[in-house]
């Protein structure tokens, strides 16, 4: 079960979301910004990075980890990729650190010795999920991201728990995103569920599903075009006349954004003509 993906969604949707968990956080947090990085000689990909805003330079990096299964040299790759890119971008920084985020300590490296200055000093943040608190008792993101070490007989509570409460608390389409990022959890908890099932599980209604969120959008959208389309050919008749079958299907072939520039430009037409001006110069322009 590869959970890393999942944090680096909740990480995307909420940046802030790192800073959650720290103790010590940079005054301007809500301004980085989310990515993964490349650094070559010898290539190295780094898939958390927090950049700092651009119009702070230089600025702190945050450098971030999330593993879940026990790797015996996990902190020599993690301190080579991270200082290397510290050093190939010297110009734009002042100053890194570097957090590891594990579900609980048993899954940490047992060799540390050699690393013992960087692990004791204030660069390194070590978060282990299972020592942030009760699930029920943290904000909704940094929930999200406990819930990914809950077993599975608790995890169904949990999750609708936290659905409601997103509900509740955080306003749409943010809450939508929530929604999602629970069902996919839930998908990797129960690798043997349809998202059907999973959406059943945690009786999410059909409106609150994204299927159902892009359908409504879409249909939002082409209820929109076909008032725009009904709006126009009323208008354009009285303007220049009737229209010919071709001309209206034309008309009805057009985008919202077009229909809407057609109903403007059609107040200064006063021929057949002036619209078949317009729709063969809309045609150049494609």
């Amino acid at each position: 079960m590869r959970r890393d993906s999942i944090f680096y969604k909740l990480f995307q949707q909420s940046p802030t979301l790192l800073f959650d968990i720290l103790k010590n956080v940079p005054e301007n947090a809500d301004k980085y910004r989310f990515d993964s990085v490349a650094v070559k000689e010898p290539k190295f990909e780094i898939d958390g990075i927090f950049l700092p805003p651009e119009s702070e330079n230089p600025g702190v990096v945050y450098f971030c980890e999330v593993q879940f299964q026990q790797d015996k040299r996990l902190y020599e790759r993690v301190f080579a990729e991270s200082h290397l890119y510290f050093y190939r971008n010297r110009d734009r920084f002042n100053d890194l650190q570097i957090v590891i985020i594990y579900p609980s300590r048993s899954i940490e490296q047992d060799e540390i010795r050699p690393f013992r200055s960087l692990l004791n000093g204030d660069q390194v943040n070590r978060i282990y999920l299972d020592e942030l608190g009760d699930i029920r008792s943290l904000p909704v993101w940094v929930a999200l991201m406990v819930l990914t070490t809950v077993d599975e007989e608790q995890a169904t509570a949990e999750a609708r728990y936290l659905l409601a409460r997103s509900q509740a608390e955080i306003p749409s389409p943010e809450n939508s995103v929530i929604i999602n990022l629970l069902t996919t959890i839930m998908m990797y908890k129960f690798e043997d569920k349809t998202q059907r099932e999973v959406e059943e599980m945690l009786e999410i209604t059909l409106q609150q599903t994204r299927v159902y969120q892009e359908i409504s959008a879409e249909g939002e959208k082409r209820g929109r075009e076909a008032e725009a389309c009904q709006f126009v050919l009323r208008l354009l008749p009285r303007r220049v006349g009737e229209l010919s079958p071709e001309l209206r299907q034309r008309v009805e072939s057009l985008s919202l954004e077009q229909l809407e520039n057609l109903g403007e430009a059609l107040l200064d037409f006063t021929s057949v003509a002036d619209l078949d001006a317009w729709l063969a110069a809309l045609a150049d322009d494609e």
